[in-house]
């Protein structure tokens, strides 16, 4: 193998580097610079609802966006901080002192090595036990819980959201009395006009404007302040916090507070900490009990980053992605980025749907827009202490406001009322218990039904009559396999056509039939034996040869087998003149 297919099979993101022009950088450098300004406000807002200092968010930022275009496959692809597990990392971030982000880094970690491990097993098919309803479930309840974790935010109120739904409202509801007006009003007109500005998108100005390139200036303008509105919207609101907090003594908006200036230091994670008890003493935490308060999360998160990630590389790349290289690449994206003080990142379908609306023709978009977080940490950061908290929350809200889908109840009613059941579970329970234990009993529900078809699978009965008048039983099991646990039920099935129909041959018709496990085999097996002494001979009708050959091995039997129906009445009269 040459050099160069080495270099490609190691870093796939040199083939982008291959024939790369001066139109692909432009491009790219302008999709950089817009998704760079869809993730500045985004990043400090995933912080806080992580519970860490607003720099966390934009350590995360840059390091996934350098590596992805190095060993990603899907260009439109943005790998960063989100929402979701932005709320799942804040279950273990509120310990008070330097916990957080020590917490928070370490999880990135384990993500990391979790989600390489199953790229090295080829375990990315995982991910398809999830069903689309119990997905649509958990985003939804996970969007309801991150909406109302930031209701303290946009009413003012002091103190942490959590992740609890439960406890969250109701500590919003007892503490109405305390809203600040200033925070109130903000985030609910920051609220108003990012809901307008995302729909610029859907203006149309033809015939409006005669003038081609009018149109084409307006059409531009309306896109970059429709795609950019989160920034404009922090902008703007941080000039009037500005301007307002200097004049008066004091300020009616709750800030952001100081941002820590300047580059992450590389180094390993914590793997130790010091954590606060409820009345207020110093514990000390080694790497075992980090690793038991992570608990479930460090299996659960890198599943639902991938889960994530893989849909996103799907939906913009198609099918002939390789799900191996993308895990390898998200994996990478994590462990890399916890040497860089990063929390767990995956990719963003919003910023990831900007960079595709932006024309970004390779990975190489995702290095510009690290090169301008890189360069706001350096530059921008003490004038984000000016942020109103109000405007934070109303960037994630007017963000997970979408992520409800409605629309999939609809025809999930019409088409398959069973598959809501599982999304019903997993939404309830995610919002009374949590997150996790909601997904896991929604897949479970899901698997649940998957071991109750396969053990029991649907027979097709029928008494029917040859051209010379000789009866037969006609069983047809509508599933392609027939595994132990549907053995009694196929047995039992027989037994009550035989009970209804009366004494007569039977004929299992093993057209759609191409599994048989040995427990099955043996099954039948005893099946045949007590029939024969019934006088109701076992016939088996289109049977694949490996399930014949399955059948002979276990049970030492030759059943009688009919290749086609044409020779069913001819076995049936030699069967029956012999009886």
């Amino acid at each position: 193998m040459s050099l160069r297919k080495w270099g490609y099979r190691l870093l796939p993101g040199l083939k982008w580097l291959h024939g790369y022009t001066g139109q692909d950088a432009v491009a790219d450098l302008i999709a950089g610079v817009t998704v760079g300004l869809t993730v500045l406000p985004q990043g400090l807002a995933y912080a806080t609802l992580a519970g860490l200092e607003p720099q966390y968010g934009l350590y995360s930022a840059f390091v996934g966006g350098i590596i992805y275009a190095m060993l990603g496959s899907c260009r439109q692809v943005t790998i960063g901080p989100t929402a979701l597990l932005a709320l799942m990392t804040s279950r273990h971030t509120g310990f008070g002192l330097g916990s957080g982000p020590a917490y928070a880094i370490l999880l990135c970690l384990i993500s990391g090595v979790v989600e390489l491990g199953m790229a090295v097993l080829k375990l990315g098919a995982l991910v398809d036990l999830i069903s689309l309803p119990v997905t649509v479930g958990f985003t939804s309840a996970t969007a309801v819980i991150i909406g109302t974790s930031q209701l303290k935010g946009l009413l003012g109120l002091r103190g942490g959201s959590g992740s609890d739904f439960i406890n969250t409202m109701r500590s919003v509801f007892g503490n109405l009395h305390k809203v600040r007006t200033g925070d109130f009003t903000l985030g609910l007109t920051s609220i108003i006009v990012l809901l307008l500005l995302r729909k610029l998108k859907d203006v149309k100005l033809d015939g409006r404007i005669r003038n081609l390139r009018t149109q084409q200036l307006v059409s531009g303008s309306i896109w970059v302040i429709g795609t950019g509105r989160n920034a404009l919207v922090v902008l703007v609101t941080s000039v009037l916090a500005y301007s307002t907090c200097e004049q008066m003594e004091s300020c009616p908006f709750i800030l952001t507070g100081k941002v820590k200036s300047g580059l992450p230091n590389v180094s390993l994670p914590k793997f130790e900490t010091t954590i606060l008890d409820r009345n207020g003493t110093e514990i000390r935490q080694n790497f075992e009990q980090m690793l038991s308060e992570l608990g479930p999360s460090m299996l659960i998160l890198p599943i639902i980053a991938v889960l994530g990630n893989v849909a996103i590389s799907k939906a913009f790349g198609g099918a002939g992605l390789s799900p191996t290289r993308e895990l390898v690449a998200l994996s990478m994206s994590n462990i890399c980025g916890a040497f860089c003080s990063s929390m767990p990142v995956t990719g963003s379908f919003s910023r990831s749907a900007v960079n595709h609306a932006s024309g970004v023709r390779t990975p190489l978009g995702g290095c510009y827009t690290s090169v301008l977080v890189l360069l706001a940490l350096g530059l921008l950061a003490p004038y984000f202490q000016y942020i109103p908290k109000a405007a934070l929350s109303a960037v994630i809200i007017s963000a997970v406001i979408f992520m409800i889908e409605f629309e999939v109840i609809k025809p999930l009613w019409r088409c398959s009322r069973r598959e809501l059941l599982p999304g019903a579970i997993t939404f309830v329970m995610s919002l009374a218990v949590g997150v996790e234990i909601g997904l896991l009993l929604g897949v479970s529900t899901d698997v649940a039904f998957l071991v109750y078809r396969a053990a029991r699978p649907v027979l097709s009965v029928s008494k029917l009559q040859t051209t010379n008048g000789i009866n037969y039983i006609l069983i047809r099991p509508k599933h392609s396999s027939l595994y132990f646990p549907a053995v009694e039920w196929v047995r039992s099935g027989i037994s009550k056509a035989l009970t209804i129909h009366g004494t007569a041959p039977v004929v299992l018709d093993c057209a759609h039939v191409h599994e048989f496990d040995f427990t099955a085999a043996r099954g039948m097996g005893s099946l045949q034996k007590e029939l024969a002494k019934a006088n109701a001979p076992l016939f088996l009708m289109s049977a694949d040869k490996t399930i014949g050959v399955i059948l002979k091995e276990s049970t030492n039997i030759d059943f009688p087998t009919i290749d086609c129906p044409d020779d069913l009445e001819f076995l049936l009269e030699q069967t029956c003149s012999h009886v």
